[in-house]
């Protein structure tokens, strides 16, 4: 269902056969004719047996100076300027207030403060919002239920009738024009693909302000409710205030088109087809989706998802209900997301975000987007090893972390002779470590991550894999300061794709802690020497004064230009160890490389 554990409430029943009748608290009664889908949207009738709304005149429909262009022009969250830092006085002190004698009187104390229409407005929506909750149980049970303002006031509670009237009466009380609205609502119990038929299921207001009519829904602003629709939690939602009416049309679709406030408007069918952007996408700064429609199809097993924000957002997903089989990659501004689906059938595909700049470490990811993949058919070449960890390939984020230049963009590496090359550019005081896993691997970790070589060259550094065998495999990123002693943090990870049935490399040598990061093997680059050969050796050194090589005997090196050179023969011995004297006066050498050789 759409409303989770903190999410809105929404979508409750306010079944109304009648006109709707709205009383100001002088008694003038203003009825609305509401106009069905399939009648011309014509101008509100209003008959008006006297002055109401406190010496203001009866609402005034919307008129061409009212309407806001679709598609959002991705602006403003709200449809007019309102400085939420300007009004943090009024609405603490509107917290506070604590009068429940009288609608009338709780006005007069909200209104204490407030001067302009924007601020009497602004007190009683944060007064609403904070001291009315849901009434989940007059939603299930009329009967014990009242849209009364006076009962309303009393009880502390009420359904989303109950919100709306009461904000209409206190703003009337306020010589405010405001009206309810009533509609449906991509609420609670709101499933991908709902058609919605017969009476509408929710209420809210329009108020007027500045010359023009603005939309909001204070019992969306107020908090949410369970998934089994029985307790109430108040958690405060600024985005239903002032809602610009491109973005409040994602969830709210008026009886009457022309309280849309939209140029053009939109039929209920395109409502129904619309994907659903709940609050929290726009609250997180997010701007648009692809596609536009909840129900997406494979293309030959695979679908898209991609999303546009204004930068530095992180995002993961789950494909019913587990972060698997997807490939997604960080852009600067937003994520994309293929999808394989591993079965056939429908499956549901739901979209997290959250700030990466959180100075809030509780910070989680809210869910932002909900879809339903349909796939006909499984492209099983798409089956991603377990290790895979999203997002996948270089992003803003990796390149936060100090990894800059990357020569692959892209999150897939294919090989087809088993070996690759990556370099970066890194940032100052960085020490990193590469991991290699795969799922059909028996290598042990420390194997495997012998089939990564690291070559640094000042601030550049290499990594050289050379695979074990054909397949899928992780490659892991970690990193940390140098000048830290603690513990490697993971960064990011590439997919490395070999379909090459030969492919059969042996491990790079085993180095030792005297092995400088800045030392480079030329040859051999293989771990594994035949035997019986003289093999060749030459391996870029500096700060040595001699360089050995101990097999069955033992063969020194020779300098040139910064690199030792010579030849080792691999007769009669299982390991080779390459040995360094740091220092001519010293009688001890230090190993810094080993190499096995091949059983005969």
């Amino acid at each position: 269902s759409l409303v989770q554990p903190g999410q809105h409430v929404s979508g409750e029943l306010c079944k109304q056969t009648q006109p709707i009748t709205s009383h100001s608290d002088e008694g003038a009664q203003v009825t609305v004719e509401i106009h069905r889908e399939n009648t011309p949207p014509q101008p509100i009738k209003i008959h008006s047996s006297e002055k109401g709304f406190q010496g203001t005149e009866g609402p005034r429909p919307p008129g061409a100076k009212d309407l806001h262009a679709y598609p959002w022009d991705k602006s403003s969250l709200k449809s007019m300027p309102v400085d939420l830092q300007q009004l943090k006085k009024l609405d603490d002190y509107a917290l506070k207030v604590d009068v429940k004698t009288s609608v009338e009187e709780l006005v007069k104390a909200l209104l204490k403060h407030a001067r302009t229409d924007l601020e009497k407005v602004r007190a009683i929506w944060m007064w609403i919002c904070h001291h009315i909750e849901y009434d989940v149980v007059g939603y299930h049970n009329k009967s014990q239920r009242s849209s009364e303002p006076r009962d309303v006031l009393r009880r502390g509670k009420s359904v989303c009738e109950g919100y709306a009237v009461l904000f209409e009466q206190m703003c009337s009380i306020a010589g405010i024009q405001c009206k309810k609205l009533s509609g449906h609502a991509k609420g609670y119990g709101y499933k991908i693909g709902k058609t919605f038929t017969g009476d509408s299921d929710h209420a809210w207001n329009a108020v007027y302000l500045e010359g023009r009519w603005h939309l909001l829904d204070s019992t969306w602003g107020s908090g949410s409710v369970d998934d089994s629709f029985t307790k109430f939690t108040y958690r405060y939602n600024e985005f239903y205030f002032l809602t610009h009416p491109a973005l409040f049309i994602n969830n709210h679709f008026p009886d009457n088109s022309n309280w849309q406030l939209l140029k053009p408007t939109l039929t209920l069918k395109e409502f129904e087809n619309n994907i659903l952007h709940n609050s929290n996408f726009y609250n997180l700064g997010l701007l648009a989706a692809q596609p536009e429609t909840p129900i997406i199809q494979t293309v030959n097993g695979k679908a898209s998802v991609s999303v546009d924000c204004r930068g530095g957002m992180l995002f993961m997903f789950k494909l019913k209900g587990r972060a698997e089989h997807g490939l997604m990659t960080l852009k600067k501004k937003g994520m994309k997301l293929d999808i394989y689906p591993q079965k056939t059938g429908s499956h549901q595909l739901e979209i997290f975000a959250k700030p990466s700049k959180s100075e809030d470490l509780d910070d989680v990811y809210e869910c932002v987007l909900k879809y339903i993949v349909e796939c006909e058919s499984v492209d099983e070449s798409m089956c991603f090893p377990k290790d895979l960890h999203q997002p996948v390939g270089p992003s803003w984020f990796s390149e936060r972390q100090g990894f800059l230049r990357p020569s692959h963009c892209e999150p897939i590496i294919h090989t087809n002779d088993g070996r690759c090359s990556l370099t970066f550019t890194l940032g100052r005081d960085i020490s990193v470590l590469a991991t290699l896993h795969s799922d059909r691997s028996s290598l042990t970790e420390d194997v495997a991550r012998r089939h990564i070589m690291q070559i640094h060259r000042g601030n550049q550094i290499e990594l050289k894999i050379h695979l074990p065998h054909p397949g899928k495999f992780v490659l892991k990123i970690y990193a940390k300061k140098k000048s830290d002693p603690g513990n490697y943090d993971y960064v990011f990870n590439y997919l490395i794709t070999c379909l090459n049935r030969e492919v059969k490399w042996p491990p790079f040598p085993q180095s030792y802690s005297k092995w400088l990061e800045d030392y480079e093997i030329l040859e051999p680059l293989s771990g594994l020497l035949p035997a019986n050969r003289n093999v060749q050796f030459k391996l870029k050194m500096h700060s040595v004064a001699k360089v050995l090589v101990q097999a069955e005997d033992t063969y020194p090196l020779t300098e040139n230009r910064g690199c030792w050179e010579g030849t080792c023969n691999t007769s009669g011995c299982r390991e080779v160890f390459v040995m360094v004297h740091e220092n001519a006066n010293h009688s001890f050498y230090s190993h810094v490389l080993k190499y096995i050789v091949e059983t005969q």
